[in-house]
Parts: C-alpha cells; sequence; structure tokens
C-alpha cells in the first residue's frame, strides 16, 4: 500500500450551451498516510466523488498533481491509466458480476497462477465472512454482506490505494453501521490506505482516521474526527458535522468568556474580537433549575435519548437540546435551559 498525496488538484467541466464552466475540484490539497483511511465529507454536488474519480484515473486534472508514495500517477507528463495504477475501487451497489459466485469475484483481477483460492480464502477472512461463502451467487448475499464480497476484491490484488464511493448509502441504518465497521475492520487489517466518499456526518468521524471536508469543490478543512467536531473551521462547518446553534455574542475584557442569548459561556479559546459568533451543539443545551427560559416546540425520541428543538422566550431562537430519552420534556413545556462546558468561537463578520 502507498500513501496518496493529492496537491493543487482543480477539475473544471464545461457548461452545456452557454459557454459558462462548473468547478468540480477547486485546488485541493489533502495528504492520506499509509494505512490510514479518509473520509472525504460533503453535500451533494460539492465535488467529493470527482475527486475520487481523479485519483482512480477515470478523470484527469485540469492542475495540480496526484501521487502514490513518490509515483506520480496525474498532473505531471502522461497521466498514469487506470488500470496500472493499482487501484481497488468499491462503487456504491458494490457491482459484483451476478453470474459468478463469491470465489470468482474475489479472484476476478488475481492472476491466473496459483494460489488464487488461498487467496479468496484470506480475503474472506478478512472481511469477516464465512469460508463456505466462497461458492453463493451476489442474490444469495445481504446487501451488507455484497458490500463485503466487494471490499475483499478491491483488496485481493493488494492495490497502492482503496477507494470506497458511499459503499454503505443503500442499507438500512442498523446495517450501514455494522457494514461500515466491519470495512474500516479490513482495511486496517489488511494496512490499506484508504479514501471513503460519505455525506453522512457520523459514518465520516465514526469510521476514520481523518477527515477531509469538501464544500463547493474546495477543500475547507482536514483533520482528526475529533478537531473536525470540536474545532470546526468555521459556523457553517459547524452546523454540518454534528448540528449546532450559532449566536451572536459579545466578548468579556479577558476574552475567555462571552454573554449570549443563553447568558454567560466559556469560550473554549480566547478571542480578541469584541463581537463573536458562538456556536452551540445540542449535546451543551442542557435542562437546567435555573437558566433562560424556553418553550419546547418539538421532540424527536429515539429510545436512549431525545432531540428536544426549543425556541427561547426572549427573542425566539432557535436551538436544539440532546437529553436522555426518558428525562425528555413534552410539546409545549417552558424549561430553563444553559449551556454545559466551554463553547468554540468566530469573530463575527463585518458588515459595510
Amino acid at each position: 500500500m502507498s500513501s496518496l498525496t493529492v496537491t493543487g488538484v482543480t477539475k473544471v467541466f464545461p457548461a452545456r450551451g452557454d459557454g459558462s464552466r462548473t468547478v468540480a475540484v477547486d485546488d485541493v490539497t489533502l495528504h492520506v498516510p499509509h494505512g490510514s483511511l479518509t473520509a472525504v465529507l460533503g453535500p451533494s454536488g460539492c465535488g467529493k466523488t470527482t475527486l475520487l474519480r481523479l485519483v482512480a484515473g477515470f478523470l484527469a486534472p485540469d492542475a495540480g498533481e496526484i501521487r502514490f508514495d513518490d509515483r506520480v500517477v496525474a498532473g505531471a507528463g502522461r497521466p498514469v491509466p487506470p488500470q496500472t495504477r493499482r487501484v481497488g475501487y468499491v462503487p456504491q451497489e458494490g457491482a459484483l458480476f451476478p453470474h459468478l459466485d463469491v470465489a470468482a469475484n474475489i479472484a476476478f483481477g488475481l492472476p491466473r497462477d496459483g494460489g488464487r483460492a488461498d487467496r479468496v480464502e484470506e480475503m474472506l477472512d478478512l472481511v469477516e465472512l464465512p469460508r463456505d461463502f466462497a461458492g453463493r451467487r451476489p442474490h444469495e448475499l445481504s446487501g451488507g454482506q455484497q458490500q463485503r464480497v466487494a471490499l475483499a476484491r478491491a483488496l485481493a490484488p493488494s492495490p497502492s490505494v482503496v477507494l470506497l464511493d458511499e459503499p454503505f448509502s443503500s442499507l438500512d441504518a442498523s446495517l450501514r453501521e455494522s457494514t461500515g465497521r466491519a470495512v474500516a475492520r479490513a482495511l486496517r487489517a489488511a494496512h490499506a490506505t484508504g479514501l471513503l466518499v460519505t455525506h453522512d456526518q457520523s459514518e465520516a468521524l465514526s469510521l476514520s482516521d481523518q477527515v477531509a471536508v469538501l464544500r463547493a469543490g474546495r477543500l475547507i478543512q482536514a483533520g482528526s474526527p475529533a478537531d473536525v467536531y470540536m474545532a470546526p473551521h468555521d459556523p457553517e462547518l459547524a452546523r454540518f458535522v454534528g448540528g449546532a446553534t450559532s449566536l451572536p455574542g459579545e466578548s468579556d475584557a479577558a476574552g475567555t468568556a462571552a454573554t449570549c442569548a443563553l447568558g454567560r459561556v466559556t469560550l473554549s479559546q480566547p478571542s480578541s474580537a469584541d463581537h463573536l459568533v458562538l456556536v452551540v451543539r445540542p449535546d451543551q443545551v442542557v435542562l437546567v433549575a435555573d437558566g433562560v427560559p424556553a418553550r419546547v416546540d418539538d421532540v424527536s425520541f429515539y429510545g436512549h435519548d431525545a432531540a428536544v428543538r426549543l425556541s427561547l422566550a426572549a427573542d425566539g431562537t432557535a436551538l436544539v437540546a440532546r437529553v436522555t430519552g426518558p428525562s425528555a420534556p413534552s410539546v409545549g413545556d417552558t424549561v430553563q435551559v444553559g449551556v454545559a462546558g466551554a463553547v468554540h468561537a468566530y469573530p463575527a463578520p463585518v458588515h459595510d
């Protein structure tokens, strides 16, 4: 397996008819260390699948460079074609050959000399499927099992990089979670370098070593899941990753606390700005005995916890609190709310 380095990569698509252009990937620089899994996260249309296709070699960049270790595969001279890049690719639906059994699917990209049967068994073990699945056809497998076979097929030739294009999007919630964990374990056991494209924030945060967030083709932030969640680049990213409420606030003289609609809050880092945008996550909004009055507008009950949508009595500011399921209030109740822990703050934008 190789590390993956994308440097200043741009891809532009011409629009139809009017001569305009769409910048799908805009000057993206990203490093994926050897043996690690990076999740490329973003909403539909942000350029994440285009980036994956550029790495695979299905598209050529208009600017920039892509390297596997020190080997340039795109951007300098003639690009290396997809079939010689040694890339493993797992699409959304697995795309198994329906007329072949599991063993033949896994062995499809392997040399036809000896050892194929042993490699198939090794891959089945790696993706946590019984060896007797080797003789089954794809239609005899569940969706999660098909995706594990697709991963086994991608890993069998020992590729330089494994690319996963929203591989769990067609699975139901519980199967998506268990399959995602199994796939992540298999990638790490194989010491594979992986690039996972997803629009699911919890999937990106829970499975990957690094999260890279794209917005309108640009890389907004890349870092560990904890860094992206706890210290997002801007309020928009905070709202996208994990959900958050943005509140205007005024910093105190020391720059370590601020006053906002929820009262006085502690800042996660000192700020030199007087006017701030404060980011408060749902798990930081708590119901207290002596806080700011709020009305309960809606309650979404999930069993172990509940999302409580509130509006502050003073100004109608909307926010969400996460509480344990049995302690959830009822719609129409008036409650008192406060903030637990330090909040992240950004300088407020200056308007002319």
